[in-house]
């Protein structure tokens, strides 16, 4: 949580929790960390290339590959990080946005690491490709506010159904959904079209087209996905900066991704 340093690949062990499996982080994909971790075990295979390129550098790679197999735009990657020296499950706390966060809310917490409203939004649209747990938004299909059979009514009432459907009340903590539930493994601008029908999983999605401020934003993306590429690609850029290690004081290039040389 202290930057893109590669910390969220560290694994727990009995003395520490570390950052992967804090409740905010659960929902991350468990096979995109072992690519990342066989990647680097390739990379470090070649006796010229061995300890010459972090996990952190590698992680950022292989984001920006998910993202254009998946459809998206490709781009160049930054390189040049170190790999942080620690990773804390209670260092996570309050650095992530919340499923219930307002517009004020997430634009001053990506402000906090030198990202703009604009950079927040585009960011937000990674909510294409993934999963969610139920948990995470089950107080909007269920008993909203505290009204008994209450529902969001920010959420599309056909899409409330099917999400009732695939999360009755009660279920099992892992079950998990697709977050687009159009075309959850096209990395696209479908995000913002899911906004303007009332189709954002999260009251954090849907109060970027509720609020008057990032409404025309999530317009103008929804129609014009070559705007929302460029935005997202500048956006993603500018977060693989946030508290990058440069310095051996600060990382070292770790021999296995998942644990601290």
């Amino acid at each position: 949580m202290k930057g893109c340093d590669a910390s969220v690949i560290i694994s727990s062990n009995a003395t520490n929790k570390a950052e992967k499996d804090h409740a905010d982080n659960l929902s991350l994909a468990g096979d995109g960390f072992d690519t990342v971790i066989k990647a680097k075990a390739a990379v470090d295979a070649v006796p010229s290339c061995r300890n010459k390129v972090s996990c952190a550098d590698v992680l950022a790679m292989a984001t920006r590959d998910v993202i254009s197999l998946a459809g998206g735009p490709s781009y160049a990657v930054e390189l040049g990080r170190l790999d942080g020296l620690g990773s804390t499950a209670a260092s996570v706390g309050g650095k992530l946005p919340q499923p219930n966060f307002n517009v004020n809310q997430l634009t001053s917490l990506f402000a906090s690491n030198g990202l703009s409203q604009t950079d927040m939004i585009a960011l937000s649209a990674a909510h294409t490709l993934g999963f969610s747990h139920c948990t995470r938004f089950a107080n909007r299909i269920y008993d909203f506010g505290g009204r008994s059979g209450a529902v969001d009514p920010s959420l599309n009432r056909t899409y409330v159904t099917q999400l009732q459907a695939m999360c009755p009340r009660n279920v099992d903590a892992d079950v998990a959904i697709n977050m687009d539930p159009v075309t959850p493994r096209t990395f696209d601008n479908q995000y913002f079209r899911n906004l303007r029908l009332g189709m954002g999983l999260f009251t954090s999605d849907q109060v970027l087209h509720d609020d008057a401020r990032s409404r025309p934003t999530v317009d103008n993306w929804a129609g014009n996905s070559g705007v929302f590429n460029s935005a997202f690609v500048a956006a993603i850029t500018r977060l693989g900066r946030v508290g990058a290690k440069t310095s051996r004081s600060q990382g070292n290039i770790r021999r296995d991704c998942s644990t601290f040389n």
